[in-house]
């Protein structure tokens, strides 16, 4: 073959596989109120699993057991939630002294603001009317987009516990379709790759939830110890917020040092609480969820966070809070790919002896040697050389 020629094949193929992911992303982006509801329901199927199996493994009927492990779901979901709003019921009860005591704070920043920078009062007054206004302005953009968010959350209330079911009941049904889907690939390599699937996602989200409820103790203890109120609904918050990765904590941490502002006399328990959540922070990065969650889902950071932003661009928060999973979840089909497995390793977290620079020379050293016996079994190199 002509080396032009090879080099234009070579170009058409990428200019396809291209054109094909920017199309598959386009339709993705599209049919996100179907996907998403569909994807938070594959993930709370694979989450429930091992209860339905349980409760099969007591001789109670697959439908039965389907229907009850979703009815669990629901109560713990539900009474998170009902707790959550109750206790903002609660601390907004307080709402007028909490008011007062940040429009003192406020009228403390201003007088500094005057005195290093010469703002009067008028003029900030001036700039916050502007951005009244403009909120105001845009009020029925927002109103639009707060009702589309509640139609979209309500409908998802109603179609995530349906495809849970559905996904339990027909387990078995599901799999066999994918041993007709790839039956050039071998039942038992798919089945590997459905089980490795499984196993990660399940690492994933039960890691995730046991790291959660240790947070949520550390942080609640933390703002015990300082005296803060509610103290055990802002740390469980706090841990909740962590199903956005890396910023969660960091999030749940602003609304309890705002509130030690407006409830406490001295600024240093809102900077005590900022300074105890990044400490929690620090440990749950570092040795909670490395011991907990372990090697199976070995994503390294910088992968973690380009994932993120892809997430969050194309479906919001729901995209922040599935970035991982899918991640994960691509990792195994890219690794049980061998023309792609080298996506897969780019992911995935670097081994030990790739982060040492004194290894460098060795590894080149070795990728030398490969590349010599590669050419001599080709017959490109004499063997006597």
């Amino acid at each position: 073959m002509e080396p032009n020629s090879f080099t234009n094949n070579s170009v058409f193929s990428t200019a396809a596989r291209l054109i094909s992911l920017v199309l598959i992303i386009t339709i993705v982006y599209h049919i996100q109120s179907v996907l998403l509801p569909l994807i938070f329901s594959m993930l709370i199927a694979i989450t429930l699993f091992p209860l339905a199996r349980r409760l099969e493994s007591w001789k109670i009927p697959r439908l039965l057991s389907s229907i009850i492990a979703v009815i669990v779901a629901i109560i713990v979901i539900s009474g998170l939630i009902y707790l959550i709003v109750n206790q903002v019921l609660n601390i907004g009860k307080n709402g007028e002294d909490m008011a007062a005591k940040f429009q003192g704070i406020l009228q403390v920043i201003m007088d500094w603001a005057n005195r290093q920078f010469g703002l009067t009062n008028d003029m900030v007054s001036d700039k916050f009317n502007e951005f009244t206004n403009n909120l105001l302005s845009n009020a029925t953009v927002y109103l639009q987009t707060a009702f589309n968010s509640i139609g979209g959350i309500l409908s998802s209330g109603v179609l995530v516990p349906l495809f849970v079911f559905f996904m339990l009941y027909y387990r078995d049904f599901f799999r066999e379709f994918f041993f007709k889907a790839f039956k050039s690939t071998g039942n038992e390599r798919v089945r590997k790759i459905l089980d490795n699937i499984y196993a990660v996602v399940q690492s994933y989200l039960a890691g995730l939830v046991t790291v959660m409820g240790i947070v949520a103790i550390l942080n609640t203890g933390g703002l015990m110890l300082m005296g803060i109120d509610y103290a055990w609904f802002f740390g469980t918050l706090a841990a909740l917020l962590m199903l956005i990765p890396y910023i969660g904590i960091a999030i749940g941490s602003i609304l309890p040092a705002l509130f030690a502002i407006a409830t406490k006399d001295n600024i240093w328990y809102s900077v005590g609480v900022i300074g105890w959540f990044q400490v929690v922070q620090f440990f749950e990065a570092n040795l909670i969820t490395p011991n907990i969650v372990g090697s199976k889902v070995s994503i390294n950071p910088l992968m973690s966070i380009v994932g993120l932003l892809l997430g969050g661009m194309l479906f919001g928060l729901a995209g922040l809070i599935l970035a991982l999973p899918l991640i994960a979840i691509l990792k195994v089909l890219l690794d049980a790919t061998p023309s792609l497995a080298h996506f897969g390793f780019l992911i995935g977290e670097p081994e030990d002896d790739l982060l040492k620079s004194h290894t460098s020379v060795a590894r080149l050293r070795r990728w030398r040697v490969k590349e010599m016996l590669n050419k001599r079994k080709k017959g490109k190199v004499d063997p006597t050389k």
